[in-house]
């Protein structure tokens, strides 16, 4: 028996996670006149997107930056359909700060296109041809997207949306579909660049998870070029999890429905077709069906796969399996004296160390600092957060959890000070979180993180789709085109709402 009050005259969606994608999906669904219940079986909205509080200091647990806020960016877009306010964010300039090893002098991403042009040529001496070829296919591809085309395709319905958004322009990246950035640097003599390839190394992990070698061109002149104007990258006035809180208030001044603390244990499927949600009610223990017309999962493909048990189709059950292991993350948080902080640090910096120390798969830290009246941290303190991708399977094979996260925080700790003022009595509250923390927290499977990595077989037409082959069974967040990051979990959220409406 259903314990939800439902007005039977709507379509009833259930939306399974309350990350960034999950609410957007459910905002926009209850927006636009279905009968919403998400589900997330953490204490705060947000995934990892949310936010914790210590001592007086806000942490945001994963995502620490923004795109998409500008006109015509997606949460633009999104915020304004919802009528809500966008939040209050200052734009990242430089967006990163790359140290290299060895280096004192940070190579800055700035926001400005014609200061981080002389800025790479400075750095990176013959490289413009690359930067200029990437430039080209960037403008071409977010033309593109911004035309809302549905990739990969998965019915006619998706290929009508996909070829409404071709246009001439579109054209030129369709030769460079197979190519990697390690190609591309080959094109121009550049595959021996041992620098420029760090640097490309150390930025792209954070998007495409995966090295240049193996990122693909495409998704890779899009993460390399968002950083710039009329785009950007923003720091939230607050916290990220303002973002989640306008989403939840969108969603239930709409009439929607919010349960925090509730497990989802099994998508029912009949004859092909999602059909309800088997949910735990994790302080009661009471467990119970929840019919819906839709299923909306914000989760990864390998909880789906999970989720779905017996009745997962077995040619997806198969490409879920062959993925490369995805990467974990481990990440310190600090709560310290302001005077640990450097005079004008970025916002978010990014330090690759001689490998000497026992720091994640590549060696590099991306931080992310507070600044004074972010609301992140009390008036003289501030906030350093540090991740480093790990090897998630090392975590739970450890017979010293404990001892392995104990050395990872000290050597990320030692890593900092090497630019930071960390002492003693500088830092007033230090916490770490390992795969573990994260599969804990927010329930994704081993605690993986990013989404998945950005090769040519996995990558936009090759992705996973919205579209899963279960019928009325939708996948959002950041397994699929395009999924990174807040901007690109809500774009799959949007991608969703209209693949449902177009239905009725």
């Amino acid at each position: 028996m259903s314990h939800i009050v439902v007005n039977q005259n709507k379509p009833r969606v259930v939306v399974i996670g309350a990350g960034i994608g999950g609410l957007t999906a459910a905002a926009l669904l209850a927006h636009r006149g279905y009968s919403v219940l998400i589900l997330d079986q953490a204490i705060v909205p947000g995934g990892c997107a949310s936010t914790f509080k210590r001592q007086g200091f806000t942490f945001d647990v994963g995502a620490t930056q923004v795109a998409g806020l500008e006109p015509g960016g997606i949460h633009h877009r999104i915020f304004s359909e919802l009528e809500i306010d966008l939040p209050d964010a200052t734009p990242c300039d430089p967006a990163c700060a790359v140290f290299l090893p060895g280096e004192n002098t940070p190579i800055n991403v700035w926001r400005d296109p014609e200061k981080w042009r002389e800025e790479r040529q400075q750095q990176f001496p013959g490289s413009e041809p690359f930067w200029q070829l990437m430039a080209t296919l960037f403008n071409a591809s977010w033309e593109f997207q911004g035309r809302d085309p549905v990739l990969p395709p998965r019915n006619l319905w998706d290929l009508g949306q996909l070829i409404q958004a071709v246009r001439p322009n579109t054209l030129i990246t369709a030769p460079f579909t197979l190519s990697t950035v390690g190609d591309a640097l080959r094109w121009f003599g550049l595959g021996n660049d041992h620098r420029l390839r760090t640097f490309l190394d150390l930025q792209l992990k954070l998007y495409s998870q995966v090295s240049a070698e193996e990122t693909a061109l495409l998704y890779a002149a899009t993460a390399l070029s968002v950083s710039q104007l009329p785009q950007g990258l923003y720091h939230l006035q607050g916290s990220m999890q303002v973002l989640s809180d306008r989403l939840v208030q969108a969603l239930e001044r709409d009439g929607g429905k919010l349960l925090m603390r509730h497990t989802v244990e099994q998508i029912k499927v009949e004859n092909g077709q999602a059909t309800a949600v088997v949910i735990r009610n994790q302080k009661t223990g009471e467990v119970w069906t929840e019919a819906a017309d839709h299923i909306v999962a914000n989760v990864t493909v390998q909880n789906l796969v999970q989720l779905l048990g017996e009745k997962a189709p077995i040619g997806y059950k198969r490409r879920v399996e062959k993925l490369p292991l995805p990467s974990g993350a481990f990440v310190v948080y600090l709560g310290v004296d302001a005077s640990a902080i450097p005079d004008d640090c970025p916002p978010h910096l990014q330090f690759m160390y001689d490998a000497d120390g026992v720091i994640g798969e590549n060696n590099s830290l991306f931080v992310s600092v507070s600044h004074a009246g972010d609301g992140r941290a009390p008036t003289g303190k501030a906030t350093i957060i540090a991740s480093s991708f790990v090897d998630a399977q090392q975590w739970w094979r450890t017979e010293d959890y404990q001892g392995l996260k104990q050395q990872y925080t000290q050597d990320a700790i030692a890593k900092l000070a090497q630019y930071f003022y960390l002492k003693p009595e500088t830092i007033v509250y230090q916490e770490a979180a390992t795969p573990r923390t994260f599969a804990y927290y927010t329930g994704r499977d081993r605690g993986i993180v990013g989404g998945i990595g950005q090769r040519i077989p996995t990558f936009g037409p090759f992705g996973f789709a919205n579209r899963t082959p279960v019928q009325a069974l939708w996948l959002v967040g950041d397994s699929t085109h395009p999924g990174e990051g807040t901007a690109g979990v809500s774009y799959s959220a949007l991608t969703v709402v209209r693949q449902i409406q177009a239905q009725y």
